[in-house]
């Protein structure tokens, strides 16, 4: 659950990996 959250987190921060997250 953690590790999810703090992926969320990092993919906000990075807009690139925001979008890749997005899809």
């Amino acid at each position: 659950m953690l590790n999810r959250i703090q992926l969320i987190g990092r993919l906000t921060r990075d807009p690139e990996l925001r979008y890749l997250s997005n899809g």
